[in-house]
């Protein structure tokens, strides 16, 4: 996603408060994984991002990236979801629309003009979209979270989204970027959180959150039991364990490739979209 940003030094992060959790007292000296996590998720989004690639070295996985299509009318595609009957691609353009296109030759089904501005996640579940307003109009106040009508674009519900704030050098408060349906819930990423989020739909709280892989988290994707999540400014796709944000596996584009932002999964092959140069693309093995 393209957010405004200022060429100056990398501020300090402000992120809107979430639910705090007290802390226990150190019982040994023996640090676990799950405290040597805590920690990192605790230092600023660049340093973590720093320590955890020193701490592994997860498999990388060679792909072909195969450029497929633009959609007519779809600028700037931001995140994307496979439904039964189609495909659902979210343009960022203010104020953003929805695609249902058919995945074999992106034709439109479907044009939706929803509510959300500079939208970066979009899913389905519980009969609705649900989508990522990565922007706001009052910066004073942290961007939201969308239940959407998928018929009339409406906004059904709306919640203030986790861990929204500034990051790396955007200057305007930011909010959800991917967002993935599974199980009955969402895992959502906010990049100003260091976070990935684990969200009940219908109250807008979290369940739990796992570290982030790196700094401008984007698209996620559901494949059997992991998660994969954008680190667009890397170029990088991660597998990670849901369990505790543990990576397994990488996938690394070259500056050649359409820009990761949007990700998700059909038949096992994973397809991401680029907000800047407008294609939906599809990885296939090397």
């Amino acid at each position: 996603m393209a957010e405004t940003r200022a060429a100056c030094p990398e501020p300090s992060r402000r992120v809107y408060p979430e639910p705090s959790r007290r802390a226990c007292p150190e019982r040994s000296r023996r640090v676990s994984r799950r405290t040597f996590l805590a920690g990192i998720t605790a230092l600023p989004v660049a340093s973590r991002a720093l320590l955890v690639g020193a701490a592994a070295d997860p498999r990388l996985v060679n792909t072909r990236v195969e450029k497929l299509y633009k959609i007519a009318g779809c600028t700037q595609p931001n995140d994307l979801q496979f439904v039964a009957d189609g495909l659902w691609v979210l343009d960022q353009v203010d104020p953003n629309k929805a695609f249902k296109v058919r995945p074999e030759d992106g034709t439109i089904l479907v044009t939706l003009q929803t509510e959300s501005l500079h939208g970066s996640g979009i899913t389905w579940g519980n009969g609705a979209l649900w989508i990522g307003s990565t922007k706001g109009t009052d910066p004073k106040a942290p961007p939201l979270t969308l239940k959407v009508d998928p018929k009339t674009g409406k906004t059904l519900k709306s919640w203030p989204t986790p861990g929204s704030g500034l990051y790396g050098n955007v200057t305007t408060p930011s909010g959800a970027h991917g967002m993935k349906w599974v199980d009955g819930k969402y895992w959502m990423a906010v990049p100003a959180s260091g976070k990935l989020f684990l969200m009940e739909p219908e109250s807008g709280e979290i369940v739990r959150s796992i570290p982030a892989p790196g700094v401008r988290t984007h698209g996620l994707a559901w494949d059997n039991g992991y998660l994969w999540c954008v680190e667009s400014d890397g170029r990088v796709i991660y597998k990670l364990d849901p369990k505790d944000g543990a990576t397994v596996a990488r996938i690394q584009l070259t500056k050649d490739d359409p820009a990761p932002h949007g990700l998700d999964i059909k038949d096992g092959v994973l397809w991401y979209c680029d907000a800047a140069s407008g294609w939906i693309c599809r990885l296939s093995p090397a």
